[in-house]
């Protein structure tokens, strides 16, 4: 059975190996025990029995994997009496499905026809047509041996609360069967031919329909975006409506499917990822001020789990339209380009806050860490949202990720912690330690003396300062020397320009207290970092031109070198 899914190889007796089904992966690391029946992935550590691999699988409850199963093997799953089943649904739902296939004639044939679609689009999609009356379904159900109570729970009739009559749900509306990603008819959505209201209806939600679940033409898109792509994985085209869909379908944009009026959630996502579409291609009737709301408004783990860009339908109109128009051409180009979310969210962030200032750096990462703070590195979004913030802010990447992991320093971002994350010269992580000294002299005392400085002027101030108790001693010690002019716009830079006021004056010298615990050990250990990865990167390059031997002997010092940053790392956890 696990075989239908994975392609398996012998990995030792009673053992078969291969890629896991639940994460991405190149190296297999998921193996299948066959004679104590059960699965274990090494990678992402999902593991069980046969049931719970086509419940996770294929999405379903364990009674309906329990059922698939039983099928598979000729077996007969019987319910008992008052158990509700899904499978129930499934099966009044087809009954409705013969209802208004067969009804579709006159007006709503007409109305498909107008809208450009070919006999074999409305045959692939079975569209159907719900006749005028209030019982025309439910009247046929009773004579098939139906009843009333099935018809209600697959979200068919509707009741009146007050008078306890019950009636057909859909009535003189065109009808879209909706299939869930494994092609079962879970329920319906129906539209107006006129200008009544509601507009569009769908099955209310029971056991089977879930909205927030369910993409309309996923069954069809699926295997399209899949073989689209030469790794596999492919992107969807998300959009709208059902006509959207058919219509690009039948235009030869075989991967489209359209969420049923909600936006995009985390189960969409979660069950994306699973079936290894890996971006998505949004394409709605908006301006750009509208494409950059979606992006933003993105659920977080939708971004997390998939590449997502927002698209522009050409002309203004919606993508049925533009196919009714001819417009493919320019369909393609708009799926050609549009706004990545990953490179939308940097840049919004970096336009609102700026870079010029420690304070804009500071909240564009604070922005933006909910979405890059996801390490592993199959969050393919997460890491490019990092690489794209490292450039423009000045970072060095092994440095934010350091950041990032340190969930302590995540909550109070001091200037300190940007300092220690830029990439440039250590003299600047020099210069950064200093202002905190001449913010807070105290800090002094907690230098160990042996820091080797490679900026001579803050090597001289360090020394000098020695013994200060205020700014204005150390100040008063290079009065007239060239430091002197370092010294005050380092303090001027270090003020918040609002402590005028004696409170704000106040609030700024409890900031500074509060930052001054780590600030010295966080920038001395950074310092200590910095000098052991200069070390270890003069090691590597004379491997170039090493003999044998030597690099032998490179190899192992680089290796301790490697060994005393890590180590060195750690502490820097430990304490904060």
């Amino acid at each position: 059975m696990v075989g239908q899914y994975v392609s398996l190889t012998p990995a030792g007796k009673g053992r078969l190996k291969g890629l896991c089904p639940f994460h991405n992966e190149k190296t297999p690391s998921f193996q299948v025990d066959t004679e104590q029946g059960y699965y274990y992935c090494f990678g992402c550590k999902a593991g069980g029995d046969l049931f719970s691999f086509v419940q996770r699988t294929e999405n379903l409850s364990f009674g309906d994997a329990l059922r698939k199963l039983a099928e598979q093997a000729g077996v007969t799953v019987e319910t008992r009496y008052g158990e509700k089943s899904s499978r129930d649904i499934y099966e009044v739902n087809a009954f409705a499905l013969e209802y208004f296939r067969n009804s579709l004639s006159g007006v709503g044939l007409d109305y498909f026809h107008a809208r450009g679609l070919t006999e074999e689009t409305i045959a692939k999609f079975e569209l159907g047509y719900a006749p005028d009356g209030w019982d025309g379904l439910l009247s046929l159900a009773k004579s098939r041996g139906l009843n009333e109570r099935q018809l209600l729970e697959a979200g068919l009739l509707s009741e009146n609360t007050q008078t306890g009559r019950v009636y057909d749900r859909f009535r003189g509306r065109v009808m879209f069967p909706i299939r869930d990603h494994l092609s079962r008819l879970v329920g319906f959505g129906g539209r107006v031919l006129g200008d009544e209201k509601p507009k569009y209806l769908n099955t209310p939600e029971t056991e089977a329909f879930k909205k927030g679940e369910l993409l309309y033409g996923l069954n069809f898109a699926r295997s399209a975006a899949q073989n689209a792509s030469p790794d596999g994985g492919g992107e969807l085209i998300v959009v709208e409506g059902y006509m959207d869909v058919i219509a690009l379908h039948q235009a030869g944009f075989e991967t489209a499917a359209a969420t049923l009026g909600t936006a995009l959630t985390a189960d969409h996502a979660t069950l994306l990822a699973r079936l290894d579409v890996q971006k998505l291609a949004l394409m709605f009737d908006r301006d750009e001020a509208g494409l950059k709301a979606t992006l933003s408004g993105l659920d977080q783990v939708v971004g997390s789990k998939l590449r997502v860009r927002a698209t522009r339908v050409p002309s203004g109109k919606d993508p049925a339209d533009a196919v009714m128009a001819g417009e493919l051409h320019a369909i393609r180009q708009a799926l050609a380009s549009g706004l990545d979310e990953v490179h939308y969210r940097v840049e919004a962030a970096i336009q609102k806050y700026g870079v010029s200032t420690t304070e804009g750096k500071r909240r564009i990462l604070m922005e933006l860490l909910p979405r890059m703070q996801n390490l592993d590195p199959f969050d393919e979004s997460a890491k490019e949202m990092r690489r794209l913030a490292c450039d423009p802010l000045g970072l060095k990447p092994e440095a934010l990720n350091d950041w990032i992991a340190n969930k302590a320093k995540r909550k109070t971002l001091t200037d300190t912690h940007l300092a220690g994350m830029s990439s440039q010269h250590s003299g600047d992580h020099e210069l950064a330690l200093l202002r905190q000294i001449l913010l807070a002299p105290a800090l002094l005392a907690k230098l160990d003396g042996q820091t080797p400085w490679q900026n001579e002027t803050v090597k001289k101030v360090m020394l000098a300062a020695r013994g200060a108790k205020s700014s204005e001693e150390i100040l008063e010690v290079f009065r007239g020397q060239p430091e002197e002019q370092l010294l005050i716009r380092l303090l001027f830079e270090g003020r918040d320009p609002r402590s005028h006021s004696r409170a704000n004056a106040e609030q700024f010298e409890q900031k500074v207290g509060a930052y001054a615990a780590a600030a010295v050990d966080d920038i001395q250990s950074g310092l200590s970092i910095d000098s052991l990865r200069t070390e270890k990167d003069l090691l590597a390059r004379q491997m170039a031109s090493a003999s044998p031997e030597e690099k032998r002997a490179l190899l192992t010092q680089i290796s301790e070198l490697q060994r005393a940053i890590e180590a060195e790392k750690r502490v820097r956890r430990m304490q904060a």
